[in-house]
């Protein structure tokens, strides 16, 4: 085995700029429960922009945060070396995420603990790609609709607004939403209305034609789950949960942190759990491998992918993602 290998790493510069190829070491050790893998594919996230724009990275020291970093976190691949106590062996083909400021998976070779990693054997029928698309998408959609569920086990029929139905994660939300049997109420542009009807919304609002929160209060839905960030839609419903916050900008990191720099958030999340408002919470994903198990039973044509590049033309998908206009994951075929 070589000794090197290549990844595309980003530095403390901020995207595209901070954006380059390079070599990185192959590790030579393995321990009981780690797993190295080949990657055949990468997905990339609008998450890994934002990491790239972290405004934070250049007053950190070396021995907290290094001076450069790997990119992305979704990836399939082939096990070349495993640990005894690992689960897997040399030539199981698998697919999962790795931690988001871990090991990342834009690059030849990674090596992880599959302990704490969500990771799977890959289905035959999949492509490498369609493996690749699916982890952080899902995980976050699949962690979202399990923090609205208790909020709407006594309702014979639920009702869920999905606001951003059309992006990479939203989709799925409607998806999984709708597979439970709750009316799925989604916004999207009107270009993306019939493909989002196709994941599972009964409604569309098509944001650029029409009035979002007035379709959302018509609707009087018993949650609402954000994808797009901003406060329009507060109060709307009983419950409201997002993965962005209250932020507006694709550039900025959304996440539970944003509760850090954003008090308002964090005082609405605290008045919803002791029942003096609505409840609210701003998530992030949960690294549950049963949750990656689940997408095993996900019919192939709901595993979207809107585009896929070369390794070396990573520098061009990320100008895709960085558009805002992709339906579905954009993923890099890493290796043949």
């Amino acid at each position: 085995m070589s000794n090197s290998h290549k990844a595309w790493i980003y530095n403390h510069e901020g995207y595209p700029r901070g954006l380059s190829q390079a070599t990185q070491s192959t590790p030579s050790t393995l321990s009981p429960k780690e797993v190295r893998v080949r990657v055949k594919a990468a997905a990339i996230n609008p998450v890994d922009i934002q990491l790239m724009n972290l405004p934070i990275w250049p007053y950190l020291p070396t021995f907290v945060a290094n001076p450069t970093h790997v990119s992305a976190e979704d990836f399939s691949g082939i096990v070349e070396a495993a640990g005894q106590e690992s689960g897997y062996k040399a030539g199981d083909e698998v697919f999962g995420m790795v931690n988001i400021l871990a090991t990342g998976t834009l690059q030849e070779i990674i090596q992880f603990d599959a302990s704490n990693t969500p990771l799977t054997l890959k289905p035959s029928t999949w492509s490498w790609e369609q493996a690749a698309a699916l982890p952080l998408v899902y995980l976050t959609a699949r962690t979202v609709i399990a923090s609205v569920e208790p909020f709407v086990a006594s309702t014979k029929k639920p009702k869920v607004a999905v606001l951003g139905g059309s992006s990479s994660t939203g989709i799925y939300m409607v998806h999984l939403a709708a597979s439970r049997g709750w009316d799925v109420l989604a916004s999207c542009s009107g270009r993306n209305a019939d493909f989002v009807r196709e994941m599972g919304a009964r409604d569309i609002i098509d944001y650029t034609a029409a009035s979002v929160p007035k379709r959302v209060r018509a609707f009087n839905p018993d949650a609402i789950i954000d994808c797009v960030g901003g406060t329009e839609c507060l109060g709307l419903a009983r419950r409201y949960v997002t993965i962005v916050g209250d932020k507006t900008s694709r550039a900025n990191m959304g996440g539970a942190a944003t509760y850090l720099w954003n008090p308002r958030m964090f005082l609405r999340s605290l008045a919803g759990r002791y029942g003096l408002s609505e409840s609210y919470d701003c998530v992030n994903l949960e690294m549950k491998k049963e949750y990656l198990e689940e997408t095993l039973r996900l019919p192939t044509d709901k595993i979207i992918i809107d585009s896929t590049f070369s390794f070396n033309e990573a520098e061009q998908a990320f100008e895709r993602l960085n558009t805002s206009r992709a339906r579905g994951k954009v993923v890099i075929k890493v290796s043949g």
